[in-house]
């Protein structure tokens, strides 16, 4: 493999048993290379330590006044050379590609896992781990393979040369080959624990990284709750704990250096000593002594690869575990249908049946025919088993939950394919189970857009580029989702005065909270699902923006099966059917205001009161005396956007005492 040739077209399928497993399926991966950069490496090592014989010949020449002898000694000092030259060249062309085709096949296998995991990969891997598997991992794991064929290429050229100072000064290559395993083992004890040192170090680096992240993300609510200084310290510590560990892991690994020069500088001075006896007893030549010693000052060059491969290893063993991990993930299967069928059979016997259409205990996604107007891709009613919740084809559903975190997982089963199935039965669509679909082809049936959709970076045409049905334009989009200041903004952004071409930074952070939300939405209503779920659509939006949004969406949704998790009145007050769920259940079921007046606990979500009290103890009688009351009081919108402002109010406290009650 070329790095020509990169991308590669099938990265395979990696062994992620363990991180040593993993390292040696990259290595297997490319043996040709390996073997390339094998065959350089002892063309240059060898040519290297093939100089001390060319010295030591060429003074032996001199001593003897040789003329023929010199010239030959010449003649090999000037092959060596060349082949040193060229040997290193070819070497170093070689391991780079081998690093680079590494770590180019391991970007693509994390590439490709991310992008089947989808969300489920941030949920089992902390963000700042995938960060650190991503970038400083895969340099890692790429520099272990470059340094295992120059490591391989040093050992075999240490052995030959072993073997021949035995041959050509038995006394003193003996010597040699006593002290050459100290030489490479002797640091091998310090290993493990300048490992775990780097070990240490690496995980108080993914930590800061992680806090750094979550902090620039969060940063326009940081400011707006005075709670910058807090995440700054927190930072701060972090940061010296990360110093800190990284001078501690500097220190072993500058002592096993220290090593690496100490060991090679006591069997120079044994064999400088021992070689001096030699000659004055006349058992060796001047010349001979002088091939040993340069041999044995040059062996401390082939020894590097010894102590790097040493070093790659320790950082790369962690970092191949890492990778592997994150690489061995896989997404739920969901349930069967006979797993939807024995749940539903299960909720009916517990006495709290499904809402359906006819008000039945029956599946109301059974008698609804599959297939529509897109082919083979399912339309009909949107149904979720495991807890009764329908959304009917073709209506705007609104979906009021207490609990944020269970409307979001309940919004990601809708989509199908959820990262976290716990065992219950498949959403179906016009009776077709999503899980038994496609994962392709669930997400092109049903889009889910979460609370905090992300913009990628790139140009308002760029990010508006997605796959779509054809039949929703940009400009009829961007209409119902009320992005007219959005498009002026950019608009003076923008060099041409084209809002289209007008650069979004990186998840749209030059953008306001609210813009994102209404650029995030307009997104997903170009790409015209058959379903859309959207869960907290307007969150960031002021009161008036969001009742142009609800019209908006109703307009352009109809005749599409659409779901709203939200807690806003102005946007309940415009679904076709309001639905409130309860402890993973349907609890209850119909419009806002009738809801308003006979669901407590929906009237206590919506107007973030726990103290609502129903209509009837206050004396107010029909849903007409309440609409008169309000009228008389005040309008409704102003009514509705007062009850907002409170339970946004009440957010900002509840954060702000959390983060007092941390610090």
């Amino acid at each position: 493999m070329q790095i020509r040739d990169l991308p590669y077209a099938d990265p395979g399928t990696p062994d992620v048993r363990s991180g040593l497993r993993f390292l040696i399926w990259l290595g297997r991966g490319q043996l040709g290379g390996q073997f390339r950069a094998l065959a350089w490496g002892l063309v240059h090592f060898g040519s290297v330590l093939a100089l001390p014989y060319g010295v030591g010949f060429a003074v032996q020449a001199v001593v003897e006044r040789s003329a023929g002898g010199l010239a030959l000694a010449g003649g090999l000092l000037a092959v060596s050379g060349i082949a040193i030259a060229l040997g290193d060249t070819m070497m170093h062309r070689a391991t780079v590609t081998n690093w680079i085709t590494a770590a180019a096949r391991t970007q693509q296998l994390l590439a490709r896992s991310t992008a089947e995991l989808g969300n489920a990969l941030t949920k089992r891997v902390a963000a700042g781990e995938v960060v650190a598997v991503s970038t400083g991992d895969v340099e890692k794991i790429g520099w272990f393979v470059e340094a295992a064929s120059r490591f391989l290429a040093a050992a075999l050229t240490i052995v030959a040369m072993v073997v021949g100072l035995l041959f050509y000064q038995p006394d003193l290559g003996l010597l040699v080959a006593v002290w050459v395993p100290v030489l490479a083992l002797g640091v091998l004890p310090l290993m493990p624990r300048a490992t775990r040192l780097a070990d240490i170090q690496r995980e108080k680096a993914g930590r800061a990284t992680e806090l750094a992240s979550d902090t620039v993300a969060g940063l326009r609510v940081l400011r707006g709750i005075g709670g910058e200084e807090l995440f700054l310290s927190r930072y701060r510590r972090a940061s010296q704990q990360v110093r800190k560990a990284a001078v501690r892991s500097a220190r072993m690994w500058a002592l096993i250096s220290a090593l690496q020069v100490l060991l090679p500088g006591l069997l120079l001075v044994w064999v400088v000593w021992y070689g001096i006896g030699l000659v004055s007893a006349g058992r060796i030549d001047v010349g001979e002594l002088v091939a040993v010693y340069s041999a044995v000052m040059l062996l401390s060059y082939p020894l590097r690869p010894v102590e790097e491969v040493a070093m790659a290893y320790s950082f790369a063993q962690p970092s191949a575990r890492r990778a592997a991990r994150v690489l061995s993930l896989e997404r739920p299967q969901g349930g069967s249908a006979q797993g939807s069928r024995t749940r539903v059979s299960g909720t009916e016997a517990s006495g709290a049946q499904p809402v359906g259409p006819a008000g039945g205990g029956a599946d109301p996604a059974d008698d609804v025919p599959t297939g529509g107007p897109r082919g083979d891709v399912p339309a009909g009613d949107l149904y979720d088993p495991a807890s009764g919740l329908l959304a009917p084809a073709g209506s705007l559903t609104a979906v009021v939950c207490g609990d944020p975190d269970a409307a979001g997982r309940l919004a990601e089963r809708l989509g199908g394919h959820p990262s976290e199935t716990h065992g219950l039965p498949s959403v179906r669509l016009g009776g077709v189970e999503l899980d038994a679909l496609p994962r392709d082809s669930a997400r092109t049936t049903v889009l889910v857009q979460d609370k905090d959709p992300v913009l990628l970076s790139g140009s308002l045409t760029e990010l508006l580029d997605v796959p779509s049905s054809g039949m929703v334009s940009v400009t009829a989009a961007l209409t119902a989702a009320e992005c007219g200041d959005v498009l002026d903004a950019l608009t003076q952004a923008s060099l041409d005065g084209d809002p289209m071409t007008a650069p979004i930074t990186e998840r749209g952070r030059s953008l306001s909270g609210g813009q994102r939300q209404r650029l995030a939405l307009a997104r997903s209503l170009i790409t015209d699902p058959e379903a859309l779920v959207l869960d907290e659509p307007t969150s960031a939006v002021d009161s008036h923006t969001e009742a142009r949004i609800g019209d908006g969406l109703r307009a352009l949704r109809t005749g599409r099966t659409t779901v709203v998790f939200t807690s806003s009145p102005l946007l309940l007050d415009r679904a076709d059917r309001v639905v409130l769920v309860r402890a993973g259940a349907v609890a209850a079921v119909g419009g806002h205001r009738e809801l308003m007046l006979r669901e407590p606990h929906y009237r206590e979500v919506v107007t973030r009161d726990e103290s609502a009290e129903s209509p009837e103890a206050t004396g107010s009688g029909t849903g007409m005396d309440m609409d008169m009351d309000m009228d008389m009081d005040m309008p409704v919108r102003e009514r509705f956007a007062e009850e907002i402002s409170r339970g946004l109010a009440d957010r900002f406290t509840e954060a702000a005492a959390d983060i007092e009650e941390s610090a």
